[in-house]
């Protein structure tokens, strides 16, 4: 059975020594370190951690599961909210060497050791990391696509400040193309999406419930809710593709 348990950065979460198990064999088998870029992963978890950064970075398996669904869109423009300390943006890159990647980050500090990341990874020439609040920089990157200084987006991965969901969502699906696909991470908000009590005490439910709920009102996108379990906890993501 799960158990409960704390930390300062993810706060209350289950665990469950299968969800964990199955995450490292699976991830041991389909992405070993033969893999060319297990070691950059490697570095920028393990440089992340020792420089403080907070452990709420999305987990390899899913690092790769948004790579694979960049491949299989042969996507060339992709755009995520909140760097944290660059995995995503390096899993995206390395294996989608065609793939430019635009990432908004808020936190200097943060920006910093992502930058490090990247560099190391040799993908800062298709990272475009701009620092800031992400409402700030939307414009100027919509009109940028207008006008054909940008390609549209092929992908958008929405893993930021909560309540803002449906706000970073709502500007993704105007920059992207048919097809595109957009994923915004962490909705089931640790198995209390439809908990509507919850919702009215932790921002993090509510900007989900937001999010979801003015999603599939949205004639714009066909969208769907995966629940998931695993090494950091049961959650899940939210994916729409643009119509």
């Amino acid at each position: 059975m799960p158990t409960r348990q704390f930390t300062e950065d993810r706060g209350e979460f289950e665990t469950d020594p299968r969800w964990t198990a199955i995450d490292e064999y699976t991830t041991s088998h389909l992405h070993p370190p033969s893999r060319p870029n297990h070691a950059a992963i490697t570095h920028a978890i393990k440089n992340s951690a020792a420089k403080g950064l907070a452990d709420i970075a999305a987990p390899s398996n899913i690092g790769k599961f948004l790579a694979l669904q960049c491949q299989m869109l042969n996507a060339k423009h992709a755009i995520e909210f909140g760097t944290l300390g660059g995995c995503t943006a390096i899993w995206l890159t390395t294996m989608n060497p065609n793939l430019k990647i635009t990432t908004l980050e808020y936190e200097a500090s943060t920006a910093e050791v992502a930058r490090e990341n990247i560099a190391n990874a040799g993908v800062s020439d298709r990272v475009d990391l701009i620092l800031g609040p992400a409402v700030d920089a939307l414009p100027r990157l919509e009109q940028e696509i207008q006008s054909g200084q940008r390609e549209k987006l092929d992908f958008a991965f929405i893993d930021s400040d909560k309540m803002n969901n449906w706000t970073y969502f709502d500007w993704a699906v105007g920059m992207s193309r048919p097809g595109a696909c957009i994923v915004v991470d962490n909705v089931v908000s640790k198995g209390n999406l439809a908990d509507a009590k919850a919702a009215e005490t932790n921002h993090m439910v509510k900007g989900a419930q937001m999010c979801v709920e003015n999603v599939g009102k949205d004639d714009r996108v066909e969208a769907m809710v995966m629940q998931i379990v695993g090494e950091k906890d049961y959650d899940g993501f939210l994916m729409a593709v643009v119509k």
